[in-house]
């Protein structure tokens, strides 16, 4: 660790949190030593830990105040993790219907927050200084994990609101204190990826952080310029926000000259899991419970695909008890080669939208339409969207040697993995714009999936 980034990870950054009336570091610390705790001891931390929500819940939100006397629960009638399920499933809709009802009426300073809605309505929900400095921290861990640390040379490519409207004069300073650079992922042209490029050879970073989808196109298109980007010296990709796919893996890597790091969470979940140098995709299970459930919301077996659902432990003022992500994945029964007793995610595999439908009913990962595609030649980007059963869209951006047999090729091989009765359009166009967030979607289903 250089001195700068010591003087910034061990003074500066902690007195801004103190200021903020963070418990950062002091959550950081102890979750660097439990990490190692065998699994046993950490399933106790989470029960303990758990009582304590369930509690505060029952006391002073209103919400689960209601709930809990409906449904005959109490704290003191956790005995056990698997008592969790007795809580019915928290939802989009259920906080959106009672978004005041969700407050702590302990809660002070709380922050209102979105997400994107880029599968259906934005869901406003509320963060108070307890989630932050758990998020924060738990982050904070996972940085380390890869010997970087905050006040090394950081490009941050992102484009949720949040981030890019709070530029302000307080925050550039902050950024240039702690090293960190932000390049916007909404437009990405020939003339902006170029810009990029000669940001991040001057910038020298230490480490990237953004969508896969946005530093993989930069890698790409550094390549295509003869750009050598991996005598830089970075150390680490930190990748979050979409699936990772293992050909962004492979540009990244490949253009870099670095490992890439998953990472997996959302504003409304939390910063889930992050995946160690050893390739463990480690739960922050000392902040939150992951259950994988099916389509009638029934718990299953360690190694299937299923919803996650996460209660988040430290949202006393704005609770996340059984909150239905959305997203799928599995979770693993093995032990990770680092050593940490936390449990592993096995596979993420998106969102519920980023599945299709087969015209027979057969559920298929968007991996069934993407593969075949991104194997054409000529084709610089796609996106497919499953408008219904019968009818597919392929939006193509051409690039070098585009022939005219690539649609003939895509609408061949959609109807070989959806069906030969499936209409498939193709249709040739000069971009295909990001989400309002700033992410990019290979494949959107607006077939509801019973």
């Amino acid at each position: 660790m250089g001195l700068y980034t010591a003087l910034v990870s061990n003074v500066l950054f902690p007195l801004q949190e103190r200021l903020k009336k963070h418990d950062t570091v002091a959550i950081r610390s102890a979750m660097e030593d439990s990490q190692w705790w065998p699994r046993e001891r950490i399933e106790a931390l989470q029960l303990e830990r758990l009582r304590q929500l369930i509690s505060h819940a029952e006391q002073f939100v209103p919400y689960y105040r209601d709930l809990f006397k409906k449904i005959g629960l109490t704290a003191a009638a956790l005995q056990s993790l698997a008592d969790l399920q007795r809580i019915p499933f928290l939802t989009k809709p259920i906080i959106r219907s009672n978004l005041e009802g969700f407050k702590s009426e302990k809660a002070q300073h709380l922050t209102r927050f979105n997400t994107g809605g880029s599968s259906g309505e934005p869901l406003i929900f509320f963060i108070g200084n307890e989630r932050v400095s758990h998020d924060v921290a738990a982050k904070w861990r996972a940085t380390r994990w890869w010997n970087v640390d905050i006040g090394d040379r950081e490009i941050v490519v992102w484009g949720s609101p949040i981030e890019l409207t709070a530029q302000d004069k307080v925050r550039q300073i902050r950024d240039r204190v702690m090293r960190t650079h932000l390049i916007p992922a909404f437009e990405m042209s020939e003339a902006k990826l170029d810009e990029f490029v000669a940001t991040i050879r001057g910038f020298r970073p230490t480490m990237l952080f953004g969508y896969p989808s946005s530093i993989s196109l930069i890698a790409r298109h550094a390549e295509k310029r003869g750009q050598i980007m991996n005598d830089l010296g970075i150390k680490v990709a930190f990748v979050t926000s979409e699936r990772l796919y293992d050909h962004q893996r492979e540009d990244i890597t490949r253009v870099f000259g670095c490992p890439v790091a998953n990472g997996y969470g959302g504003r409304d979940a939390g910063f889930i899991a992050h995946q160690c140098p050893q390739g463990g995709m480690h739960i922050t299970a000392e902040d939150i419970i992951v259950e994988i459930v099916d389509s009638n919301g029934n718990a299953v077996p360690h190694g299937m695909a299923g919803e996650v659902v996460i209660t988040h432990l430290a949202t006393s003022e704005f609770p996340f008890i059984r909150y239905r992500t959305g997203d799928v994945a599995v979770l693993s029964e093995k032990s990770c080669a680092c050593g940490r007793g936390l449990p592993l995610l096995e596979e993420i595999q998106g969102r519920t939208t980023d599945f299709v439908i087969a015209a027979d009913g057969t559920i298929m990962h968007g991996l069934a339409v993407v593969y075949p595609i991104r194997d054409i030649p000529g084709i610089a980007s796609f996106k497919v969207i499953q408008e219904t059963l019968e009818r597919v869209t392929v939006q193509i951006v051409p690039g070098d040697k585009c022939d005219a047999n690539v649609e003939a090729l895509i609408v061949d091989g959609i109807k070989a993995r959806l069906g030969k009765s499936v209409d498939v359009i193709v249709q040739r166009v000069a971009n295909i714009p990001c989400e309002k967030s700033g992410k990019f979607r290979y494949v959107q289903s607006l077939v509801v999936q019973n």
